[in-house]
């Protein structure tokens, strides 16, 4: 099965980025140490203002779902929604062939 790769940019309230980022770097320690079928997971800020980015790759799609449904991630998924203005718009990637 192929590898499931995304980036998901989101725009965070000025507010709230000291929060957002605590998040972040938190679920990207949580998701290195405990989910070894992920092949990526990190944020980056983004050139434009209060601008966010996590790319994600994932060896197949059952890691994707241990990803997903992970207990952390269902308590701060809404922390981080919290920070933003709007929604994320995530984009998928897919092999050349």
């Amino acid at each position: 099965m192929a590898t499931i790769t995304f980036i998901a940019r989101m725009t965070c309230k000025p507010e709230k980025r000291a929060e957002f980022i605590g998040l972040c770097r938190m679920l990207e320690e949580h998701v290195r140490a405990n989910e070894p079928g992920t092949l990526s997971y990190a944020f980056f800020k983004l050139r434009d203002e209060n601008r966010y980015a996590v790319l994600e790759s994932f060896r197949n799609e059952a890691a994707e779902h241990l990803h997903m449904n992970s207990k952390l991630l269902a308590e701060t998924g809404p922390k981080i929604s919290a920070c933003l203005i709007g929604t994320w718009e995530r984009e998928y990637f897919d092999p050349l062939e």
